[in-house]
């Protein structure tokens, strides 16, 4: 009878009054004690209720009910169906939604929608993969800085492909721990483009210079950022950057420079298509030919042979096996090493660019000796 009394007078009464009214009723329908003549009446009630046309009311109706488990799904879907707050709160908050029917209601390409579903607690990974693959970069920010969101690497790094020029979007996923280091390295690699740009269209450098700069700065990232992880895991960075056409002699040479055996091993691995563990024993024999042949299989330029072999003899004369005691980067001592190997055969003066490049390494490797002891 109450709510038979409620629609009647619902027809005329103000939408502030309705709403409040509303909310009212929706409380005592969460009642555990409500009785079953009551609360069936009240079932065949709220899908007319939720039909009333204020965004007021629409509201009122989804706040109350929307963290609640036992509401009736069809309710539930018409109430996330629509527009606005009220649509909103469902998506976020109903726990009766299911996966399915949250990747539908993504797939809407409605940026509202797929943003409150994007900050939906615990979210399961393949709604999280849904929004990643087609979500607006509003979504895709939003599941970014969700952290109870199951977001999984391979989401991450679509995300990072499709908006990875986007500079909010970049600084949220940059402080992710969980970002794969592919997509990590692809990030960086679109701030270093992004600068290059700025520097050349500035005229601070010329294009030709600027690209260099960011190039290098690239490849310092790709050999830091495999200073930090797992075997599987600089396997899979390499994989990605011989992929793009990114894992250069310049970038392999500065992995021996920089001590980062395992990254050097990983791309001999990648690029010759051998077995990461024959080209570990390849290049461990001391007598250097074995290192030739495969040296000559990859197709590194001629003119680099000497560094590669002499970066290498030194790592492995210290059995300097990425060290967690020593900071990243190159270690100028064994550039200064490779640079006298040079000399000793005399090249001195870098007609074939590896030695100008060691020397401008060299120097970058005692600044940032500088400003570690600073």
């Amino acid at each position: 009878m109450i709510v038979r009394q409620f629609l009647e007078w619902a027809r005329t009464a103000p939408e502030d009054a309705r709403a409040k009214a509303v909310a009212a009723l929706a409380k005592v329908y969460l009642r555990p004690d409500l009785a079953a003549d009551d609360r069936a009446e009240m079932d065949a009630a709220l899908p007319q209720i939720a039909g009333d046309p204020s965004p007021l009311v629409q509201l009122a109706l989804a706040s109350a009910l929307c963290r609640h488990p036992l509401v009736p799904a069809d309710l539930v879907l018409r109430l996330a169906a629509l527009g606005g707050a009220a649509g909103e709160e469902m998506l976020t908050h109903s726990p009766v939604l299911n996966m399915r029917e949250l990747i539908g209601f993504a797939a809407t390409d409605v940026v509202s929608r797929q943003v409150a579903i994007a900050d939906r607690e615990a979210l399961p990974a393949p709604v999280s993969a849904a929004l990643a693959e087609s979500g607006d970069v509003a979504a895709c920010l939003a599941l970014v800085r969700n952290p109870t969101a199951d977001v999984p690497g391979f989401a991450l790094g679509h995300i990072v492909s499709r908006f990875g020029h986007v500079p909010e979007l970049r600084a949220a996923l940059l402080v992710r721990h969980d970002l794969p280091p592919a997509a990590h390295h692809a990030l960086i690699r679109a701030v270093a483009g992004t600068l290059s740009s700025f520097v050349g269209e500035r005229q601070w450098l010329p294009p030709a210079e600027a690209a260099r700069v960011a190039r290098e700065a690239c490849e310092s990232a790709a050999v830091n950022e495999a200073s930090r992880r797992q075997a599987d895991e600089v396997r899979a960075l390499v994989e990605a950057l011989h992929g793009r056409g990114e894992l250069t002699s310049a970038l392999v040479l500065r992995s021996l420079l920089c001590g980062q055996v395992r990254l050097f091993l990983e791309a001999v691995s990648v690029i010759s298509g051998i077995k990461i563990d024959h080209v570990a024993a390849l290049a461990a024999d001391r007598s250097g030919e074995a290192f030739r042949l495969l040296y000559d299989r990859i197709g590194l330029p001629a003119g680099a042979f000497i560094g590669f072999r002499t970066a290498l003899e030194v790592v492995q004369a210290e059995a300097y096996l990425d060290e967690e005691d020593e900071a990243p980067g190159l270690k100028q001592r064994i550039v200064e090493r490779v640079i006298a190997a040079y000399e000793a055969e005399g090249e001195t003066t870098g007609g074939n660019g590896v030695v100008a490049l060691l020397r401008r390494w060299r120097d970058e490797a005692k600044d940032t000796g500088r400003v570690i002891a600073a």
